[in-house]
């Protein structure tokens, strides 16, 4: 019976040894804790942007609940709510702040000057005063850009003339705010097309914008990723659906609402590759030092099933050139 209580003993001592080392062994692994703040809202289960940059950081070894926390904040569509938002994540101290559309970076940029912010997909950055370049940022923020360039517009064009030959009449639904149509009229007027803008700034100058395009009898839409609003983007697809417009927009999701063609960057891609710069930051590099990159990747996708509502016939060499095609 002795023995055994000595046993019990040594073992307990021992224990009680080994824990603070246990301890010490699971503190200094580090959990790193950030920040993601969008003008958009949550995504549905499933594949996703957002789902795509969780897979971009898991890819490079961070796995949530054990070296990582994120905590997400969506505004879902209303900006009024991205600076209080902001202010949120950088009251939780995160490490490193990552936002997704160029109303969340520009938040986060009025929110702090000392935590890093990685921008997932902005609209000219240097124009809009988030960095000093792309190729030295200077100050907290770096990223991706979703601008690919003033001759991009006109790829668009093309593509949207392409699919429809007979249209002479364009409406654009913009943002003058993030905007300038300059380089769309320009591309536009080079094919013969007659360009109808419409503003729409905020969703409720969207009726009004359909109005307009109703009254200036366009015969297609084109619709701006700065205009693509989550909070009205459905109601696109359904005006344009209802009054048989043919559409191109920015965003892939249209695509898969009813919208008849995208042509843009891969946003999937986009947000994955963001993961990297948070790597980056969180092993020790600054923002300053790390140039804004530029889309290089894009995707068409088409919906035939939109198309045949429609009565348009897509030609198959356009059909040869996409990258994804909804039946």
């Amino acid at each position: 019976m002795r023995l055994c209580t000595r046993g019990f003993v040594v073992t307990v001592a021992l224990t009680c040894l080994l824990i603070p080392f246990a301890s010490d062994a699971q503190s200094s692994k580090k959990v790193h804790r950030i920040g993601y703040l969008s003008a958009g809202s949550p995504p549905p289960a499933g594949p996703s942007a957002i789902e795509a940059f969780h897979q971009g950081l898991r890819d490079l070894g961070y796995v949530e609940g054990q070296n990582l926390v994120i905590e997400e904040r969506y505004a879902e569509g209303d900006d009024k709510r991205l600076p209080a938002l902001a202010a949120e994540l950088v009251r939780l101290r995160v490490e490193v702040l990552v936002t997704a559309f160029t109303r969340a970076a520009l938040a986060a940029k009025d929110a702090t000057t000392t935590i890093p912010i990685v921008m997932s997909g902005v609209t000219n950055p240097v124009e809009r005063g988030l960095v000093a370049s792309l190729a030295r940022p200077g100050g907290n923020l770096t990223g991706l850009a979703n601008s690919p360039g003033p001759e991009f517009v006109g790829k668009q064009i093309e593509l949207l003339k392409a699919a429809v030959p007979a249209v002479s009449r364009v409406g654009v639904f913009w943002d003058s705010t993030f905007q300038d149509l300059k380089e769309f009229e320009a591309a536009a007027h080079a094919l013969g097309l007659t360009v109808l803008a419409a503003d729409v700034q905020k969703p409720e100058h969207v009726d009004a914008a359909f109005a307009t395009m109703l009254q200036e009898r366009a015969e297609a839409l084109f619709v701006t990723a700065a205009a693509q609003n989550v909070r009205h983007l459905n109601q696109i697809v359904e005006f344009a659906t209802v009054h048989r417009l043919p559409t191109m927009f920015q965003n892939a999701s249209a695509v898969e609402a009813g919208g008849l063609m995208s042509y843009f960057l891969d946003w999937a891609a986009l947000r994955r590759h963001s993961a990297v710069y948070v790597d980056k930051i969180l092993k020790g590099a600054k923002p300053a030092d790390l140039p804004v990159e530029q889309p290089t990747t894009f995707e068409l996708i088409l919906n035939l099933k939109t198309a045949k509502a429609l009565g348009i016939t897509i030609p198959p060499s356009l059909l040869l050139l996409a990258d994804k095609v909804i039946q």
